[in-house]
């Protein structure tokens, strides 16, 4: 099957507001097509072959990657925005290619540590433009990355690049530009929204740092899950339960999010996308009263998992190797590896640092304290 054929069945089969391949605002650096693919088709596959999309595999979630083999990675978090995103897509026939690739892509720029390792950087890099992770996974797809010879970076689709700094909740204030972003990019934010939420809440469990008896009293949402499950499998094992438990908790907001998101498209079914990011809103998000029930989940993790004390002291943990790190890397120079020579490569010593600790590993980054700093 070759390019034509999928864009001819890209027109058939999506609705109208949805980003068609054949509408994409290309890229930066021109270059012949993919004979075999489309251009959201060809991103997917540059991000999955990258190095920073590998790396992900030990980058923490909430556990540290090197604690168990079962906890979600940053790796097995993406793998499952991306399902999430590719379904959702699918049944509001929106284009499934450009919602993966958002999705594939959404992370790559997370330290080591997770959130935590995002903030020190923050913090170290305050006189030299800060970092923050949805800029750095824009800085790995549009300069870090280098395979090709004749551009920096990966040199995606303008669609999926844009999806990458702009994917955020629905609710947040209108950003400072004249129009919306695909409505993928909006999929592929709910979808993250959806998987951290519900998983996070599986891990702490499985980890012992929350008590199931706990999230049933205090968050409605799991417990309308839970009570699903035991109705339908009323003599089901415990671990059982959990995944299934789960299991229901992402459909029930899957579900939610396509009959409301299906409502707000209603009035604009013959409409373009270019119509509708002329709106004064978003179109994917969830009803107010999933919202607010997400809302009360998210601040049980906060105040039950995130804050709990072993989590904490992980988090500090990595924080220091981070800071010693930099610390060591700025106070010589030549401690650093020799890096692959970069395209237009004007960077500060600082953003260097920033941009070589940020692409480490968990694990990695230990080691190299243990070497360093010990």
């Amino acid at each position: 099957m070759n390019r034509a054929i999928l864009e001819a069945n890209e027109s058939v089969r999506l609705a109208p507001y949805a980003c068609l391949a054949t509408q994409s605002r290309g890229r930066q650096y021109q270059e012949p097509p993919s004979e075999t693919r489309t251009c959201f088709q060809r991103d997917r596959d540059r991000i999955i072959h990258s190095k920073a999309f590998r790396r992900l595999k030990q980058k923490t979630q909430v556990f540290l990657a090197t604690e168990s083999d079962h906890y979600r990675s940053r790796l097995t978090h993406t793998l499952e925005v991306s399902q999430i995103s590719r379904h959702v897509g699918r049944l509001l026939q929106l284009n499934e290619d450009l919602c993966e690739s958002i999705a594939l892509a959404h992370d790559l720029g997370h330290t080591p540590f997770g959130h935590s390792g995002e903030r020190i950087l923050n913090t170290l890099m305050a006189s030299d433009g800060g970092f923050e992770h949805n800029q750095q996974s824009r800085r790995i797809v549009d300069y870090l990355e280098s395979r090709y010879p004749t551009f920096p970076g990966l040199n995606l689709s303008h669609e999926v690049r844009e999806g990458l700094l702009k994917h955020r909740a629905p609710s947040a204030p209108r950003p400072h530009t004249p129009r919306w972003v695909t409505l993928e990019a909006q999929v592929c934010n709910l979808a993250d929204e959806i998987a951290y939420n519900t998983h996070d809440i599986d891990d702490g469990v499985r980890g012992g740092l929350i008590q199931e008896s706990s999230v049933l009293e205090q968050v409605p949402l799991w417990q309308q899950a839970h009570d699903t499950i035991l109705n339908r499998y009323p003599h089901v094992s415990h671990t059982q339960r959990m995944s299934l438990t789960v299991s229901e908790l992402i459909a029930m907001q899957i579900t939610d999010v396509l009959t409301e998101s299906a409502l707000q498209l209603a009035p604009y079914q013959g409409c373009t996308l270019s119509e509708l990011q002329e709106a004064p809103h978003p179109f994917i998000r969830f009803s107010d009263e999933m919202a607010h029930k997400n809302q009360q989940l998210r601040q049980y993790l906060y105040q039950a998992l995130y804050a709990h004390p072993t989590i904490y002291r992980m988090n500090k943990k990595g924080q220091r190797i981070i800071q010693r790190l930099f610390e060591v890397y700025h106070d010589d120079p030549r401690l650093l590896p020799p890096m692959e020579p970069l395209l237009h490569d004007d960077r500060s010593l600082s953003r260097k640092i920033a941009d070589y600790i940020a692409g480490m590993t968990d694990s990695f980054a230990i080691k190299e304290y243990d070497t360093l700093c010990l």
